[in-house]
């Protein structure tokens, strides 16, 4: 299945390893991308499909931005200007948590990191769906050092559960939190956070 037909390209690859990788975009550009969203790069002939969570999102400044903060008044029209004229450059990280091989998700780590200047989409709800419908991408994030595991991991929940129908949506943050305090067991304090992040409407 082509699972980069009719979704939001966000970005390019600037940097990647096994675990994560960086791209890039403008602020222009910055409509799709949130934090928590579930995102999708491929390395150029390759069928593997790496699948990521944004976890963090930078804007870098300039030196007019500078200059611009510290001006006793600033005129709209010049920060319109500044936000969507200029190519103000935008840092997406994003931890892997999978991938797919055809139709099959693979909770582990891909073999090989996506190259620089590749592609980064947003999953479509299809792939999101056939993705997060077991829940063995938990533990990549859970263990993950560099990111805000308990507040990323909810996101995601909510995002994968907005792709189903509401009478399926419910069930799903509950199976998602049974399968959590299995994980967590050991650590309560962590575990009720999650789940009070998680709990339903």
């Amino acid at each position: 299945m082509d699972w980069l037909s009719d979704v939001p390209l966000i970005g390019r690859v600037l940097r990647a390893s096994t675990t994560g990788f960086e791209c890039g975009t403008r602020s222009t550009d910055l409509d799709e991308p949130r934090f928590g969203a579930f995102v999708q790069a491929r390395r150029r002939n390759d069928p593997t499909v790496i699948i990521g969570l944004i976890y963090a999102i930078r804007i870098d400044d300039d030196p007019l931005v500078r200059q611009l903060i510290m001006a006793n008044n600033i005129n709209v029209a010049t920060v319109r200007d500044q936000r969507e004229n200029r190519m103000v450059p935008v840092e997406i990280s994003v931890i892997t948590v999978g991938c797919m091989e055809g139709n099959t998700p693979i909770y582990a780590l891909p073999p090989r990191p996506p190259l620089s200047l590749d592609p980064v989409y947003l999953c479509d709800a299809e792939m999101l769906y056939a993705f997060t419908q077991h829940f063995d991408f938990f533990r990549l994030v859970l263990q993950a050092a560099q990111v805000p595991s308990e507040e990323l991991l909810a996101a995601a929940l909510r995002i994968a559960a907005a792709v189903r129908p509401p009478s399926e949506q419910t069930d799903y943050l509950i199976r998602a939190g049974q399968r959590l305090a299995q994980l967590l067991s050991g650590d309560l304090p962590r575990l009720h956070h999650l789940l009070r992040l998680i709990r339903p409407a």
